[in-house]
Parts: structure tokens; C-alpha cells; sequence
């Protein structure tokens, strides 16, 4: 059995905090531009660095606002409802992913159509850089005393821990059974990222975006049955969100699989 009492804010300067879970959006966006950096550097990505700019800066505030209103008023707008002023705290978390994922894709998808390239262009890039986001994401979820999972015994699970900010109850850990998870798909995505790097001509274009989008809505379902949330006939909001990902996502690996393999340049 383990105790979390971690303080989740890294530093105090004057009436400000630096928290991890703001340090790790941060070090995203830092990933994600440097990845994408790379690609163009690389002759992956067909855009300028100018460009690279506006569309890093359009995906940070499309990615977190979408994040926010997702959480507020998909997943907790009672408690909102309740204490207004909360809607603005986002340093204290309250970020949806699958949120941040929408308006991800729809910076992506416009910014695209404005600069006449393939979406899969961008998109097979940046969720390379985004699992392992995620992975760090999830880690602060932790630190945050958030998104845990249900009460269990000790001696059934030893690796049990005591959120002591939520109650005195030993729960799962649900924040770091996700967080492996994802690791492992990050590491998926980028062994089939470097070996379509040298074999071009076998790749089609979309496979590591929807490879991410099945195998982490796949993740986020069977995981959230050890998450103490509300159910809905059998399942949480999250999980219904993600089932229906899932059927989305097969359909366009399966319509990919009969594609001819497509130059990634």
C-alpha cells in the first residue's frame, strides 16, 4: 500500500504556481513543435518553419480550449454549474484529452485546407509526440489526486495507494495502469514511424493516426471500468466516447488496409 500526498504544485513564485500538470502541456506543445521541426528539416513535412509557428500556436489554444469544454460540460457540468468560477481554473486540471483531441484535429484539418496538404501529413507526425504527452499527462493526473480509480483491499492489490486530498480509502491507481499503457502504445507508434521512415513506399498515409486513435480509445475503455466515475447504462461518458472511436477507427484501418501504399513525401 502506497500514499500519495504529493503536492502538485512544483513551484510557488509570489501569488503564482507552477504545477507539473502545467509544466507537462508545456513540454507537449515543446515536443510536438520539435518533432514536427525535425520532419520538415527531414523533407517529411512540406511546410516552413514560419508556418510551423502559427499552426503551433493555433493548436495550443484549440487543443485546450476544446479540453476545457469537453470537461465542463461533458463530463462535470453539475459541478460546474455549482461553482462558476471553477469553469476558468484550469491550472488546478479539469482537461479533457479526448476534448483536446478534437480541437487538435480540427486546428489540423483547417490550418491543412489553408495550406493545401494532406491532413495525414501533419496528423501521422503529431501523435507521435502526443502519446508521449500523454504518458507524462497521465503521471500528473496522479500528482493532481485526480481521475483515480475504485476503493480495492491491500492485500488483494499491495500496490493499492491512498489518495489522502480525496479520502483515506486505497484505491487503484488508475493514473499509472494508464500511463504504462500509453507508454507502450508510444512506443508502437514510433518503431512503426522509423521503419516507414526508410521504407517510404510501403507506407499509406493515415495508419499511425488511426493506429493511436483505436489503440488509445481501446486503452481509455478498458481502463475507465477501474475509474470511479458515474455510469450510464453500464458505462461512463468516456467510455460510450470511446466505443464509438473504436468502430470509427477499425473501419478506417480496415478501408486503409485495402489502399495501395502511398509516398510518405
Amino acid at each position: 500500500m502506497f500514499t500519495n500526498n504529493i503536492n502538485p504544485v512544483l513551484l510557488n513564485i509570489g501569488p503564482f504556481g507552477i504545477r507539473y500538470y502545467g509544466l507537462v502541456y508545456a513540454l507537449g506543445f515543446l515536443m510536438g513543435y520539435l518533432f514536427l521541426r525535425r520532419s520538415i528539416i527531414h523533407k517529411n513535412l512540406k511546410i516552413t518553419e514560419d508556418q510551423l509557428d502559427i499552426y503551433i500556436i493555433c493548436l495550443i489554444v484549440g487543443s485546450i480550449l476544446m479540453a476545457r469544454i469537453f470537461d465542463v460540460f461533458i463530463y462535470n457540468l453539475p459541478q460546474y454549474i455549482n461553482n462558476l468560477s471553477e469553469i476558468f481554473r484550469i491550472w488546478d486540471g479539469g482537461l479533457s484529452f479526448q476534448g483536446g483531441l478534437v480541437g487538435a484535429i480540427l486546428v489540423t484539418y483547417f490550418f491543412c485546407k489553408k495550406h493545401k496538404i494532406h491532413f495525414y501529413d501533419i496528423a501521422d507526425l503529431a501523435v507521435i509526440p502526443t502519446a508521449l504527452t500523454l504518458f507524462f499527462g497521465k503521471l500528473a493526473n496522479y500528482t493532481n489526486s485526480e481521475l483515480y480509480g475504485t476503493i480495492t483491499n491491500p492485500q488483494s492489490t499491495p500496490w493499492c495507494v491512498v489518495f489522502t486530498k480525496v479520502d483515506a480509502y486505497c484505491r487503484h491507481p488508475t493514473q499509472i495502469y494508464e500511463a504504462l499503457t500509453i507508454l507502450l502504445l508510444f512506443g508502437i507508434l514510433l518503431a512503426y514511424y522509423l521503419y516507414y521512415e526508410k521504407h517510404k513506399n510501403k507506407y499509406i498515409k493515415g495508419t499511425i493516426f488511426w493506429i493511436f486513435i483505436l489503440g488509445y480509445s481501446i486503452l481509455r475503455f478498458l481502463m475507465t471500468f477501474l475509474r470511479d466515475e458515474p455510469l450510464y447504462l453500464g458505462l461512463n461518458v468516456g467510455q460510450w466516447i470511446s466505443l464509438l472511436v473504436i468502430i470509427i477507427a477499425g473501419l478506417f484501418l480496415w478501408k486503409h488496409g485495402r489502399q495501395n501504399p502511398k509516398v510518405y513525401k
